[in-house]
């Protein structure tokens, strides 16, 4: 493949240089409305930078909700499904590409066609199985509706795929079982994948809006998203903490992202390779 030209790669970076700030530019704005009255939000022209910070926005959220449970709920669901996920998802992919039975390619190309099935069409049965199973408004609800991910599950096999079967077979050869080789030699060389898979999943499961309002109901068991939404709703003229509760929410995904970036840029760029 021929390599761009230098003019092609000044042409790409300005395109990107371009780009990237009008990317940010809500970002900028929500984070600059939070540190202003609710008066001066909607301000034109816009002050990007408040004459007097409003610092004291980012503690009245926390005593206008609880703030801290819903926290903490999302903290519970996000690490428990992103852990369960990782592991069934992991685990599924490995059959998917390192073990040989009748029916697999067929298999794992129905599994995977299931990506393609909105949820809103499953939506009411799986309401319905979750209400016959008196699971309605508790968390081990929604942990059972996320246990398990198509898209994970190919993410990994692709990534899999690219594992030398020599490997494998010399580990079969000195007495390794296939949970063996699993843990001690699939997983350790499938860093960037899982690493892909855990930002994929958290960011998932922690702007998850519509499986909590659906399924929780009382408020100590709902999540920071449906909280928000319910400070909305109560005090709709606030502005500035609305913007302030946006920001505090978005902290946990940002920090996890930079964590994880590195790991996330390798397994996606290697995911495809193969297959």
């Amino acid at each position: 493949m021929k390599e761009p030209s230098r003019s092609a790669k000044i042409g790409l970076y300005a395109a990107l240089c371009v780009i990237c700030p009008l990317t940010l530019l809500p970002l900028a704005w929500m984070l600059s409305s939070s540190l202003k009255l609710d008066k001066d939000v909607f301000t034109i022209p816009i002050q990007w930078i408040p004459a007097i910070p409003q610092w004291g926005n980012y503690i009245k959220i926390w005593e206008k909700i609880p703030l801290g449970v819903f926290t903490f709920n999302t903290f519970k669901l996000t690490i428990i499904i992103t852990l369960i996920q990782l592991f069934t998802c992991s685990f599924a992919a490995y059959g998917f590409s390192k073990c040989r039975f009748k029916g697999r390619d067929a298999l794992f190309l129905c599994y995977v066609a299931t990506i393609a099935i909105p949820w809103q069409v499953y939506m009411l049965p799986q309401y319905t199985m979750m209400n016959k199973m008196h699971l309605v408004d508790s968390h081990m609800s929604l942990i059972l509706l996320h246990s398990f991910s198509a898209f994970g599950v190919f993410l990994m096999r692709q990534f899999m795929v690219s594992i030398p079967n020599e490997l494998l077979e010399a580990a079969r050869i000195d007495g390794l079982n296939e949970y063996g080789i699993y843990a001690r030699i699939i997983l350790p060389l499938s860093k960037p994948a899982l690493a892909s898979l855990s930002i994929f999943t958290f960011v998932t499961i922690w702007n998850d809006f519509m499986g909590p309002m659906i399924y929780l109901n009382t408020t100590e068991k709902k999540t920071i998203q449906v909280g928000i939404r319910m400070f909305i709703s109560q005090y709709s003229a606030e502005y500035g903490l609305i913007m302030a509760a946006s920001i505090l929410s978005l902290v946990p995904v940002f920090t996890l992202f930079i964590a994880f970036q590195r790991f996330f840029v390798e397994g996606v760029a290697t995911s495809g390779l193969k297959g």
